[in-house]
């Protein structure tokens, strides 16, 4: 790679368990919230701030809790992660356990020349009886309430402004009450709870359990501060700074933690994300440069007699944007780097096609092709298309999964080693040691977020660079497709086949379900066929839901004893699986009861009735690929949601059942997913929506799908950073793609240093 990925001496790469006062356990403790460094513990931010940048006298406080009485020391509002406390600096007069056993609190009095006051903790009696004295000067901070009439804190943050003075006596903190507007005379570059804007760090049991809570943060985090925060360079180039009037790297770091008000807070945040999302940019630029110019790749011809053979074979004509997404790959193709391309289209937009005609670009030239799917049935699903597709021209296909037969499974192995297998469909089977390909030239890797980089860099290797290309059923929403798949040159199919109709999605409760089945059979009695979906295969005892299982026999027994039902599930053997929809596919089933086994890869053009059951527990982007099974052929298709009355209605919410298991905060959720469904059938917008609702780390379903996690910056809300971190990235990787210029000199020292195994995977599409 043009960046070298030799070790430096950078300061700040030091591993914490070097720091003074952390050590061994504590840095284990750090290093499973991704702090290893010094520099991690710097970017370590905190969550939410609290506000207690003015000091209120105990009189002052007392006006808090009268009657529409506020005392608002601050004149500047505080912005949403910043909470507004009260402040006291004051003399301890008192102090003494009450109550007994479990019920024992222990009550500090303090007091200024205006009054007194209470503060209260509750546990941990032994230790605060030891640690106080009469006489010395606390400043406490937190939300006062009263008891009994009298005024107190119950668990307040503070810190100690002075030890007791001689004789008990010690001057007043508001003795220059003009000159410092009220405030004491106190050096808050000492304290940690109390003065400014306050940081909350984000903590847990383990950090707790070695003494990092919010407040072990701040005083870790401050000594830190104090010993290296003078070892940080810029990284930035000056260029970069001047243009976007950024404040310097460590003055953010210092501010972030440490703000004196809210405007310095809000400059070291937006220079802080800026930082983050620039450098993630520049590592995806770097790595997009690197596959695309530096890397020897297949040069193939992209004229194709079997492509061509393929189109005109079609029962239909490719839309205008397959057209256009086919051009843009067999371009890509042509050129002597190797592909990396995202294709992303709506359930239903024809990408398998599209992927067909490149593989078939490339077993013309003498290569073999790969499709590489997530699960097994939907590698089989797509095995079973694509060789059905095929029938009529000279290609052979080959399945490989882990669950075939050992002699089956000998016989695929050799005909993809011998290259007789022009195209293999398979699952992560492919990634074992002993498949070895003849010839590979070409990937295609469906639902790429599924797979992890270092599987994807063993598909790679068993060929000389192939060209890869991406597919994903689920639309994903720009902002996110920025940071997941910015490496990659994207190609949209933004239009559906020309015979489909939209889907009409109708949102009902459960009492109208007779109706349903009335509808489901008027359609069935129409030729049409229909798929009923639950969320469990069998009944949970825990969750009333109907589980496919016991209603299967519901279906069949009540409502429709005339038709004729199938029942396929996750947990089937593949070939019970295949008969089934088998079955389905040639009519000879009216009504499919499933689980989310349909999810994807199932194709009946003729079913066009999708009941979904207990729809609210469903996520959005599962019920839109549910949705998407029906509407594939030419006849008007229905998707009917069904669910609680509570939910469909929007009421009724105080009459449930506390017993009940969802919460009303998850019935609100799920409100907003049903009424995303009923008025959309934009992949896009409904993603858009999905990822607002769960946010980048779940949109996929899971925190392990290579989403990154950004210590500061959001994807969600810092849209206006993303894009000009990614103008500025990938720009000057343009102009110098070595980063061996002077002033980006300090900017590739700090990659080499902190992202040495991220640079490695560089060539990984």
């Amino acid at each position: 790679m043009s960046v070298s990925t030799q070790v430096t001496t950078d300061p700040l790469s030091l591993p914490v368990q070097y720091i003074r006062g952390i050590g061994p356990k504590r840095s284990a403790a750090l290093e499973n919230v991704g702090v290893r460094t010094v520099f991690d513990l710097f970017f370590y931010v905190p969550r939410r701030y609290l506000d207690r940048s003015a000091i209120v006298t105990i009189a002052q406080l007392r006006r808090v809790l009268q009657p529409g009485g506020i005392f608002d020391p601050g004149t500047q509002e505080a912005p949403a992660d910043v909470r507004r406390d009260y402040t006291v600096v004051g003399e301890v007069r008192s102090f003494r356990v009450m109550g007994m056993g479990r019920k024992s609190r222990f009550v500090l009095v303090l007091a200024d020349q205006t009054g007194s006051m209470q503060c209260v903790w509750f546990g941990g009696v032994n230790f605060w009886k030891k640690a106080f004295r009469i006489g010395e000067t606390l400043a406490v901070s937190g939300q006062p309430t009263a008891f009994a009439g009298v005024l107190q804190f119950v668990h307040p943050d503070l810190d100690r402004i002075s030890p007791a003075a001689a004789g008990g006596g010690k001057p007043d903190p508001f003795t220059e009450p003009e000159e410092q507007e009220g405030a004491p005379a106190i050096d808050w570059a000492r304290t940690l709870n109390t003065g400014g804007l306050v940081p909350l760090y984000p903590s847990g049991q383990e950090l707790a359990r070695f003494g990092l809570d919010s407040a072990g943060f701040r005083r870790t985090i401050g000594s830190v501060i104090r010993t290296h925060l003078d070892r940080v360079r810029e990284v930035l180039p000056d260029s970069l700074l001047a243009a976007h009037g950024l404040v310097p790297l460590s003055d953010a770091i210092r501010s972030v933690h440490f703000p004196h008000s809210n405007a310095e807070l809000q400059r070291a945040l937006r220079r802080l994300k800026y930082h983050e999302l620039f450098i993630f940019q520049l590592k995806l630029a770097l790595k997009r440069r690197w596959v695309k110019q530096q890397t020897k790749g297949i040069p193939f011809n992209p004229k194709s007699a079997l492509a061509r053979k393929l189109v005109d074979s079609l029962p239909f004509q490719l839309t205008r944007a397959q057209v256009r997404v086919i051009r843009e790959i067999s371009g890509d193709m042509e050129s002597p780097g190797p592909m990396n391309r995202l294709l992303q289209g709506d359930v239903g937009s024809g990408k398998t096609i599209v992927a067909l005609v490149a593989m078939l670009i490339a077993v013309e030239n003498g290569y073999q092709a790969v499709f590489l799917a997530p699960t097994e049935i939907l590698a089989e699903q797509h095995y079973k298309t694509l060789t059905a597709l095929l029938a009529n021209l000279p290609v052979t296909i080959r399945l490989l999964v882990g669950a075939q037969r050992t002699r089956l499974r000998r016989d695929v192995l050799e005909d993809v080693r011998a290259g007789s297998a022009r195209i293999v469909v398979g699952t992560h089977a492919l990634f074992e040691k002993n498949v070895e390909f003849g010839k590979l030239g070409f990937v295609v890797i469906d639902e790429q977020h599924r797979f992890g980089v270092l599987q994807r860099a063993s598909i790679r290797k068993k060929g000389e660079n192939p060209d890869v290309l991406v597919m994903t059923a689920t639309p994903i929403p720009r902002t996110l497709s920025l940071t997941l798949y910015g490496d990659l040159d994207v190609s949209i199919i933004d239009e559906l086949p020309l015979h489909r109709k939209p889907i009409k999605t109708t949102l009902a409760d459960e009492t109208a379900k007779e109706s349903v089945y009335k509808f489901v059979r008027e359609q069935v009695e129409k030729g049409r066929q229909a798929y009923f979906v639950y969320p469990l295969i069998e009944e949970s005892e825990s969750l009333d839901l109907k589980a496919a299982t016991s209603h299967v026999e519901y279906l069949q027994r009540q409502a429709f004893p005339e038709l004729r039902l199938g029942l396929i599930h996750g947990r089937l053997p593949s070939d019970e699986k295949d008969r089934i929809m088998e079955a389905f596919v040639h009519k000879d089933l009216d009504i499919l009861v499933a689980t989310t086994v349909i999810e994807v890869g199932i194709d009946v053009p003729n079913a066009s009735i999708m009941v979904i059951e207990n729809a609210e527990r469903f996520g959005l982007s599962q019920l839109h690929q549910l949705r998407g099974r029906v509407g594939r052929g030419s006849d008007q298709s229905y998707c009917i949601l069904l669910t609680k009355k509570w939910i469909a209605t929007g009421a009724g919410r105080a009459s449930r059942r506390t017993s009940d298991p969802l919460s009303l905060d998850q019935d609100r959720l799920a409100e907003q997913r049903l009424a995303t469904m009923a008025s959309t059938t934009d992949g896009f917008k409904i993603a858009e929506v999905d990822l607002q609702l769960r946010g980048p780390g779940d949109f996929f379903g899971t925190r392990q799908s290579g989403i990154p996690q950004f210590k500061v910056a959001d994807i969600l809300t810092d849209t206006h950073l993303l894009d000009i971190a990614r103008a500025d990235a990938f720009g000057l990787v343009d102009r110098d793609p070595s980063l061996r210029q002077p002033e980006h000199r300090v900017l590739a020292e700090h990659l080499r240093s902190h992202f040495r195994e991220e640079l490695s995977l560089v060539q990984v599409g």
